[in-house]
């Protein structure tokens, strides 16, 4: 039955799924909100691109589904926040999760729902939160036939990339990977590597598990697509981008060119002329 779920947020056609995440407002942090000050503008500027799934909290999924007719993109539901990506971090950090996830998923009508599984240099208090989390929620997910996204992030020392800033090595990303699946994910989202012709180790650590890759920071327009589809070339399964989406000029623009790219094996000198035809609209 988890299949019938999956069905739902991968393309029946190239079986791989761009998810556009705009949960960030869950984190606390000024500088994420670029973009999804609106949250409903940005959600409907979304639906009209047809991603195949947006990712949303408990708060902000009902400007998703009270939109009517079917075919909107699929909803992956946030259930867990932590205060992890400031520049300067709090004396205590935490990650928790939301009461009853996965029945609160169901009411919501969720496609599937999203944990992080973090790494953080000097705080394995954080980790060991993250390993509670999934370990109350599998079981759970199970039961209710629910499909679990786990996000393992290998962060960089904060007193060298303070804030959202993450560790591309693979040497750190593939244990983590692994450990995520150990733990039961139906999917796993990933970073990218720091060299993207590296990124088969992290396929093949996941097995048959399909593996999304994060967009991460901001970059340029040829940087993003040039990355993806090198990504996609490696063996992933689709992409979880957000502000390199919903903070760029022209959201739509770039949606469609990623999606181009994501289910069509579209080369990157391709699709750069959506962004461009849809800026000057």
């Amino acid at each position: 039955m988890k299949t019938y779920k999956l069905n739902r947020l991968f393309n029946s056609k190239s079986g791989n799924c761009f998810d556009v995440a705009i949960d960030h407002g869950f984190f606390n942090e000024y500088a994420f909100l670029s973009g999804i000050e609106n949250i409903q503008r940005a959600v409907e500027v979304l639906v009209a691109a047809s991603p195949d799934a947006i990712q949303l909290t408990i708060g902000q999924a009902q400007y998703l589904q009270s939109i009517p007719g079917r075919e909107k993109p699929s909803l992956v539901l946030r259930t867990d926040v932590a205060n992890v990506y400031g520049k300067e971090l709090p004396r205590t950090l935490f990650s928790r999760i939301i009461e009853n996830p996965v029945e609160q998923a169901i009411r919501l009508d969720a496609a599937c729902i999203v944990v992080n599984l973090f790494s953080i240099s000097g705080q394995p208090e954080v980790t060991d939160q993250c390993i509670q989390n999934i370990l109350k929620i599998k079981p759970i997910c199970e039961q209710y036939a629910m499909p679990l996204m786990i996000e393992p992030l290998v962060f960089r020392p904060n007193s060298e990339a303070g804030g959202y800033m993450v560790n591309g090595d693979p040497e750190k990303i593939v244990p983590l990977v692994r450990q995520g699946v150990e733990l039961g994910a139906d999917i796993i989202k990933a970073d990218p590597t720091d060299d993207v012709n590296l990124y088969h180790r992290v396929i093949e650590i996941a097995g048959n598990i399909p593996v999304l890759v994060r967009g991460g920071g901001k970059a340029t327009d040829q940087e993003i697509l040039e990355r993806t589809y090198g990504l996609m070339q490696q063996g992933a399964r689709g992409i979880v981008y957000g502000r390199n989406v919903i903070q760029h000029a022209n959201p739509a623009g770039m949606t469609k060119a990623l999606m181009a790219i994501v289910h069509e094996g579209a080369r990157p000198q391709d699709v750069i002329g959506l962004i461009q035809q849809l800026e000057n609209v």
